[in-house]
């Protein structure tokens, strides 16, 4: 999987539960969100678009950030 690198303006911890709670209900993701740095990393089958529409699903402003390659 590509990884990929979105940022999400989270400001708390309820922001980053929102995230987790739209990534779940998608389904097929592995992620880590970087609260501080307001970034979230998703590795994914799902194309960009999918997983931005869902990060926006939070009412958040998201934004795509580009491909992280795997470490």
């Amino acid at each position: 999987f590509q990884k990929h690198e979105f940022f999400v303006d989270m400001t708390c911890e309820g922001c980053s539960n929102a995230v987790t709670r739209v990534l779940h209900r998608l389904g097929g993701v592995n992620f880590d969100i970087d609260l501080p740095n307001k970034k979230v990393y998703i590795d994914s089958e799902h194309n960009v678009d999918t997983l931005l529409e869902t990060l926006k699903k939070t009412g958040k402003t998201a934004s795509y950030l580009g491909e992280k390659s795997a470490q």
